[in-house]
């Protein structure tokens, strides 16, 4: 039997295997810093093989450079030996939700997710830290030594993860924060689908360096667009008040999103509002309704979008529209006469002539579909209806005030504990145009407040969609921001703390995100409650924290293998973890959606996991008999897998496969 890697997927390996499918000539192999051989890549023959497109020796090319780039590469590549252990005490509906939240570095998260999700996600919505020059960024190995990074912050989380300030008067100011982005993305990329998107919240302090960064990894062919955001009418700045954001979107590919994203028009709902209070007080007086429509829309400002659709000022007992242009495209095409439906007289003719044949023509003006002056002097006109044309392309300037997020968030906490989060109506509302809908995913992995979560419980609720999110926060210590904090932001931090201090909760920003998810879950709840029918909506949540591997060291160093361990006589399984600790392992090694059903059953009395029905079935115990393994092959499970020391003996270890072979030879066996 085979033994599970139990390690994210080394990229680097991956990629040379690629490699040598194409040149098998440019692979050769080399010993490391160990003295063990291993596959590598001869660049000089591959840049023979490449010879007429290649860029060689030190010619300049065009192309985004900084201090420590090669590093993020190698950081983005390199495996890490770490593992997701579940906390069913901390998670909401854990054995029903398809929702996951992951705590812990997102680097790491990223890398543990590659077999999971790979070309899985719809949708990657992240909201970065900005580095304005106070914010924290996620400190990774190769961006600084120890020593310095200790000299300068002296901090550290409870985890042993490290923030470091990135303050502007660093030398390094745009790169340590490049160094930051550049793995995280990369990686993120393997985890779209052909089709999916990716959109990235940012200010003017970084977007120009984020645009060629994204350029660099999805492609400058994938670019779909910007949306600036303004959300801010502040004038509190010298020279220039920055009063909006930027929202930057890549499509994985183009050739698989055609890009067809529309969005409703914001303030439909008012309009139809009022034109229904016109009817209920003018009747079928149409005249008056447009005159009091008219006087209506003269009260909104041009940054209201309801300003945008001041044309739609008439209304019928078909709805409400507006008069639009009834001339042809060619000039003498159409030409006819056609009688006003009050004088009998002909109209007025377009000086182009109609867009349409006579027949077709006075089938709409039979239908009520032409709108006619009061009399035969004046040209009718199409009546183009509002309920025809919800939809628009998606802009790229959006109007929102940022401070009513905020307002919803402290309705929802009870107090002002997170600033500036991000809009969860813009959120799904983006959601919905780009097209996330049914069983899709969306992954954010600088989750902060929990905003995309909110999002995609809103657009379940209005699709009547299974959406899903994947949410990653790293555990960073309030306590700690607090020492550099300013200003309202230490204000608002204060706030946080003693909100969890209160509910004896770690912290930690992540509790801050996990509190708003299931605050949200009860108003949302409670909203609905009047309802005979409960919402179909998954308002849970599974915790997943990032932590050491489940696996003793010696596991992963075959040279230090005693005969005892070969055998399985010792145990390498450290003595802290749980079952489940062990079987969410093993999801990850075997790259199976970590939110799929878990069925926990009793067999020969022992514990048996069964994962998606009988896609996996796994057992830890000891004690592991041949009678047990003929009933559990007897559920005929894809894959099975045991505890390398857990078999009663030797023989039984061995008789394993055969048993399988025989009652269910379709099952896949490991151990680990």
């Amino acid at each position: 039997m085979d033994k599970l890697k139990m390690h994210s997927p080394n990229l680097t390996e991956a990629n040379i295997a690629k490699l040598a499918e194409l040149f098998p000539n440019c692979i050769t192999e080399a010993r490391d810093s160990k003295g063990e051989l291993k596959k590598v890549v001869d660049f000089d023959l591959l840049r023979q093989e490449l010879s007429t497109s290649s860029v060689d020796g030190p010619q300049e090319r065009y192309q985004l450079s900084w201090p420590g780039k090669r590093d993020a590469l190698l950081a983005a590549n390199t495996p890490v030996f770490k593992t997701l252990r579940p906390y069913k005490e901390e998670s909401l509906n854990f054995n029903e939700t398809e929702n996951l939240f992951i705590e812990g570095d997102n680097l790491e998260a990223l890398k543990l997710l590659q077999e999971n999700y790979l070309g899985k996600i719809k949708l990657i919505y992240i909201d970065p830290p900005y580095n304005t020059g106070s914010d924290f960024v996620y400190r990774d190995d190769f961006s600084e030594s120890q020593s310095e990074f200790l000299v300068r912050s002296e901090q550290r989380n409870e985890l042993g993860q490290q923030l470091v300030l990135n303050s502007s008067s660093s030398g390094r100011f745009h790169s340590k924060w490049l160094n930051m982005m550049y793995p995280r993305l990369r990686l993120a990329r393997n985890l779209l689908q052909d089709d999916g998107v990716i959109l990235v919240s940012i200010d003017e302090a970084e977007s120009a360096n984020l645009r060629k960064l994204c350029e660099e990894i999805f492609g400058s062919e994938n670019y779909a667009g910007d949306i600036v955001w303004k959300n801010s009418s502040k004038n509190d700045q010298d020279y220039i008040s920055v009063q909006h954001e930027y929202i930057f979107c890549f499509v994985k590919s183009k050739k698989d999103n055609l890009g067809q994203w529309l969005e409703r028009k914001d303030g439909l709902d008012e309009i139809y509002k009022a034109f229904g209070e016109f009817k209920a007080k003018h009747g079928s007086n149409w005249a008056a309704i447009h005159k009091e429509a008219l006087a209506w829309y003269r009260q909104f400002p041009e940054s209201n979008p309801i300003y945008s659709s001041k044309h739609y000022s008439w209304m019928d007992e078909n709805g409400v529209y507006f008069p639009d242009n009834i001339s042809g495209p060619n000039v003498g095409q159409y030409v006819y006469e056609l009688s006003h439906p009050v004088t009998g007289k002909n109209v007025k003719q377009p000086s182009r002539g109609w867009f349409c044949p006579e027949e077709k023509l006075k089938d709409l003006a039979k239908n009520n579909l032409i709108h006619f002056g009061e009399d035969e002097s004046t040209v009718p006109c199409l009546k183009t209806y509002l309920k025809k044309t919800e939809y628009k392309s998606l802009s790229s300037v959006v109007f929102r005030d940022g401070r009513a997020a905020s307002k919803r968030l402290r309705a929802l906490f009870g107090d002002n504990i997170f600033t500036n989060p991000k809009d969860e109506f813009l959120l799904s509302s983006l959601m919905k145009a780009i097209g996330v809908k049914g069983g899709d995913i969306v992954l954010d992995f600088f989750a902060g407040s929990g905003s995309t979560g909110h999002a995609v419980m809103n657009l379940n609720h209005e699709q009547k969609s299974s959406c899903r999110y994947i949410l990653v926060q790293l555990q960073e210590d309030l306590n700690e921001t607090y020492k550099t904090a300013t200003g309202l932001n230490k204000k608002v931090l204060k706030n946080a703390i003693e909100y969890l201090k209160k509910r004896n909760k770690p912290e930690v920003l992540s509790e801050i995100c996990k509190e708003r998810l299931r605050l949200c879950g009860k108003s949302f709840l409670a909203e609905n409650s009047l309802f005979q029918e409960k919402p179909q909506v998954d308002l849970g949540f599974r915790v997943l924290k990032i932590d050491t591997s489940n696996m003793k060291e010696v596991y992963y160093t075959p040279d230090s293998v005693s005969q005892d361990l070969l055998s399985g006589q010792v145990d390498n399984i450290r003595e802290d973890r749980t079952a489940e600790d062990l079987l969410f392992q093993v999801l990850l090694d075997w790259g199976v959606d970590l939110a799929l059903p878990i069925n926990q059953q009793s067999i020969a009395g022992k514990t048996v996991f069964f994962v998606d029905s009988n896609a996996l079935a796994a057992c830890f115990d000891t004690g592991i008999d041949e009678d047990f393994v003929k009933q559990l092959a007897g559920h005929k499970p894809l894959r099975v897998v045991f505890r390398d020391a857990g078999f009663a003996s030797d023989s039984v270890k061995i008789n394993v496969e055969q048993v399988f072979k025989l009652l269910s030879p379709a099952t896949e066996i490991k151990t680990l």
